[in-house]
């Protein structure tokens, strides 16, 4: 049975709350906040699934969020979730899926949202505080059980705020194809450890982070991350064993469908650096498609920095997107349909839609001639000019060329050695830990392994709004086994290279010794190259540990135990596409 909320001061607040109000005030609404913890919630088999209940103190009905995670109901939900939506006028319910943060049953990611969602909803409906308007809010796995509330959506809901979150899994960990390693490993601790308890969690964590070298680079993968996780995960044994999409392990996972026939207004909240950007994009177009209620915000966040420095304005936002869709309040200001942060300019953008208007414009790498660029419009003539060793930047390396118009020789353009015994490393990008986000790639590009390609200097800002993509033309010898890693690169004044957006294709093997065309989809941006930068197209066979590497054997990548050099060859015919929108940009348009 649930008990009444009391009416608790905040020194008598749970002691995770207490802390989280003084690390930070950010939460910190007009209401006292009341709290209830562990009540029994009965999913539809009878299976009791813990929960708690933050209350708004004070006279008056309040909506309720309803918000369900496998990792565990404290630290930092509580705060960020609980306490921070009860202050601003919410009931809360903060609950653990089954098999988690004591819930019963067995957790079985992904597979029993829907049904248990559902069965929450029905228990709602029984408590006297519930007034029948409803509204879910979440990040990550939080909001995928958003979708999966979405699939069969109840009368009582009325908006949802998906943050950050996923609705393909297959996607999630095969990411073109490769299996994604590094991410895959701190999810999994997430879920078997967040719910023990912070300092058990934080011992997991460091485990992870003092073997993850020795695990990612040890064979077979099956084995090899037993130690880092600290136990066998059955879940991280069907993902190394299911390579493929259509394998039976995956049905019934992907719920994208859900937001072809939605109706409950639906924010979608992102970020240029997170794993799961491509899925809420994609989520958003069919939003709009379907004629559902939507908006689009975007930030320059990672997939754990989303609620750090920026915190406040999106806890703003997902408030009086609820406010105004569950309550019909809508005293905030009326924001335009889609904002995005522009990187390189660190300004917002309001748009009307996403993508904008753009102009896909081509540049073609060229192979290293010693010769300055000619006639390439608004590039100047250095583009193969880099620093030498020793100075800021510099990796003592020439790169080959960006251009305009594509090579008129025919041969290759570059070409490397991928040795999965000294795999390319990964650098920043869309990772779940502290090295995730935007870095200085000056020495992954003085690796051998990984080729550039750089225009001159830009003598106007090129502003690049929307998807990004390479289409190369490779080739290895027959029975290769290749994994095609691109990457766009701003590099400033001093010859410093970062990263903007990026991405990878595992390639069938190679049946011949003719080139073979692949297209090789970067992700979206919104970024400035400011005048004097220079555009860099970075490409090499993989980002390790991000993505397991390709051991180059052809053998399934749970199993494999033989690591094969591969030698890699980029023809003339291969293009680096831009949405490039005009400048001053595109506001309002």
């Amino acid at each position: 049975m649930t008990e009444p909320a009391t009416r608790l001061s905040p020194g008598r607040l749970p002691r995770h709350i207490r802390l989280m109000r003084r690390l930070n005030r950010r939460g910190v609404g007009p209401h006292e906040v009341g709290y209830t913890g562990r009540i029994t919630v009965p999913a539809a088999d009878g299976t009791p699934l813990l929960a708690d209940h933050y209350q708004p103190l004070g006279p008056g009905e309040f909506p309720t969020l309803l918000v369900r995670t496998p990792y565990g109901r404290g630290f930092p939900f509580a705060s960020l979730f609980g306490f921070a939506y009860a202050a601003h006028g919410f009931h809360v319910v903060i609950q653990s899926c089954r098999g988690t943060g004591g819930s019963g049953g067995e957790f079985r990611w992904w597979l029993d949202e829907p049904s248990d969602g559902l069965a929450s909803v029905a228990w709602l409906r029984e408590q006297p505080w519930f007034t029948g308007d409803l509204g879910m809010v979440g990040l990550s796995y939080l909001g995928y059980v958003q979708w999966a509330m979405a699939l069969d959506p109840p009368p009582e809901l009325r908006a949802l705020v998906v943050q950050v979150a996923a609705h393909d899994p297959y996607a999630t960990v095969y990411p073109g194809g490769a299996f994604a390693l590094e991410n895959s490993l701190i999810a999994s601790v997430a879920v078997v450890h967040q719910g023990r308890g912070a300092l058990r969690f934080a011992r997991a964590v460091i485990r992870l982070q003092r073997r993850l070298s020795r695990i990612t680079r040890s064979l077979p993968l099956a084995d090899a991350y037993v130690p880092g996780v600290g136990q066998r995960v059955p879940y991280i044994d069907g993902l190394l064993g299911n390579p493929d999409r259509d394998a039976p392990f995956w049905d019934g996972m992907d719920i994208g469908a859900a937001a072809d026939r939605l109706r409950v207004p639906t924010k979608v909240i992102a970020g240029w650096h997170d794993l799961l950007l491509d899925q809420n994009l994609q989520q958003y177009a069919r939003l709009r498609a379907a004629g559902c209620p939507t908006s689009l915000l975007v930030g320059p966040w990672t997939h754990t920095s989303m609620l750090e420095a920026d915190g406040p304005m999106v806890l703003d936002e997902s408030v009086a997107w609820l406010r105004a869709h569950i309550t019909g309040d809508r005293s905030a200001p009326p924001g335009s349909p889609v904002r995005v942060h522009v990187g390189g300019a660190d300004e917002w953008r309001d748009l009307a839609d996403w993508p904008p208007p753009s102009v896909t414009r081509p540049l073609y790498p060229h192979p290293d001639e010693g010769q300055p660029v000619a006639g390439v419009a608004k590039l100047g003539a250095d583009a193969n000019t880099r620093p030498t060793a020793g100075q800021p930047g510099g990796s003592g390396q020439v790169g080959g060329r960006l251009e305009d118009e594509p090579p008129g020789a025919s041969r290759p353009v570059g070409g490397f050695r991928y040795d999965p015994a000294d795999p390319t490393p990964s650098v920043g990008g869309p990772l779940l830990s502290r090295t995730a986000g935007v870095r200085d790639n000056t020495a992954l590009e003085a690796r051998p392994d990984v080729l550039t390609f750089t225009t001159g200097a830009l003598t106007e800002p090129l502003e690049v709004i929307g998807a990004v993509s390479a289409r190369l033309r490779v080739s290895a010898k027959a029975g290769g086994n290749v994994d095609l890693f691109a990457r766009l690169c701003d590099v400033d004044k001093t010859g410093r290279s970062r990263n903007v957006c990026d991405g990878l294709l595992r390639l069938p093997a190679f049946t011949g010794d003719e080139p073979v065309e692949v297209t090789v989809a970067m992700s979206a941006t919104a970024y400035r190259f400011r005048p004097g930068h220079r555009v860099r197209l970075q490409v090499s066979g993989g980002a390790h540990p991000r993505f397991a590497r390709n051991t180059g054997s052809g053998e399934p990548a749970a199993t494999a135990t033989r690591l094969v050099a591969t030698d890699v060859t980029i023809h003339p015919g291969s293009v680096l596409w831009l949405p490039q929108v005009p400048w001053p940009g595109v506001r309002g348009s």
